[in-house]
């Protein structure tokens, strides 16, 4: 059987009639079917929208703008790690400096705290323009020991309040370790008795003023949570000796109570940059105490400077004369 493929099968429906038929049926939108009504109207609003306001242009800032944001987010970010100071008062509330002229007229024993006391002529030395001696700086250091003291004993309950850090589990040596120390050294001062009842290592910070050549005082601490020795100067002077001395001595401490030299892996000798600077020779004394107070909870600045030394004055005769610190600024 032969078939003959030329001849188109009646089951094939003729796709070529069918799309013609489609291609009849279908609508479109040549301008033959548009009305003109319609294509006024689309005219007459794309004229409208043309003579409206322009949108806005994108905002490109500048390289200022740029860097005054960078500047802005830096200075927040700074905020937030360091948050800056409440100024201090200028003075004290009334009550409490009428308290403090009242104690400026009494004489002899003034006010005592432990084995520390002041008279009448050790408190007149921080009257204006005169120099601290031992008896003042030594009560004062008292008084951050028995604060630090009372803070281990009763945690949280003390300077908690007005964003002040808490104290820290500290100790103070007296002005005479320095004297000590450097006069006669570790041995031959027998500087290891002054620590049989406590554990220095077990601190968070010792606290030292020192006496430099009766002339200035300056602060010292070895800070055991920081792994540093700190020296804070209000002369900004070169300090090296305090690093030194302090560093034989910690050796030299811990091989008598432990056993073994001191391990001063990851130590550094530290000096805070802007350490707030006197601006005569007397006032040395009372920025040292200051920043013993400060060191004693963990401060990291100081919010003091040369001009708040009359109101800091007067402040600290309230504080002897109440044998407490006053928790707020």
């Amino acid at each position: 059987m032969v078939y003959n493929y030329a001849t188109a099968s009646s089951s094939f429906v003729d796709l070529r009639a069918k799309a013609r038929r489609d291609d009849e049926n279908r609508r479109h939108s040549s301008p033959d079917h548009l009305d003109p009504e319609f294509i006024q109207r689309a005219i007459r609003k794309a004229q409208e929208s043309l003579k409206g306001p322009k949108p806005p242009k994108p905002f490109v800032p500048t390289l200022d703008q740029l860097r005054l944001a960078q500047l802005n987010k830096d200075e927040a970010i700074e905020n937030r790690l360091r948050p800056k100071h409440k100024p201090l008062p200028t003075s004290l509330p009334p009550e409490d400096d009428a308290e403090v002229n009242a104690l400026l007229r009494k004489r002899g024993v003034i006010s005592k705290c432990e084995r520390e006391q002041v008279s009448h002529e050790d408190i007149s030395r921080l009257l204006p323009c005169q120099w601290l001696n031992d008896e003042v700086i030594n009560f004062y250091g008292q008084l951050i020991l028995t604060r630090a003291e009372g803070s281990k004993e009763n945690p949280g309950a003390k300077g908690a309040g007005g964003g002040r850090k808490q104290p820290l589990n500290a100790h103070y040596f007296n002005t005479f370790f320095w004297s000590k120390l450097k006069g006669q050294g570790y041995q031959k001062a027998r500087l290891a008795k002054w620590t049989k009842k406590i554990d220095i290592f077990s601190k968070d910070v010792i606290l030292i003023p020192v006496n430099h050549n009766n002339a200035h005082w300056t602060a010292a601490t070895i800070n055991f949570r920081k792994k540093r020795i700190e020296s804070y100067d209000s002369m900004g002077m070169d300090r090296g000796s305090v690093f030194k001395l302090l560093r034989q001595y910690l050796d030299e401490e811990h091989r008598d109570k432990k056993k073994k030299p001191f391990d001063f892996t990851g130590w550094q000798d530290y000096l805070l940059p802007d350490t707030p600077q006197q601006e005569n020779g007397y006032d040395c004394g009372v920025f040292t105490c200051q920043f013993l107070e400060a060191l004693s909870r963990g401060e990291e600045d100081f919010p003091f400077s040369q001009t708040n030394m009359p109101y800091l004055r007067r402040k600290m005769i309230w504080e002897i004369g109440h044998a407490k610190l006053r928790e707020e600024p």
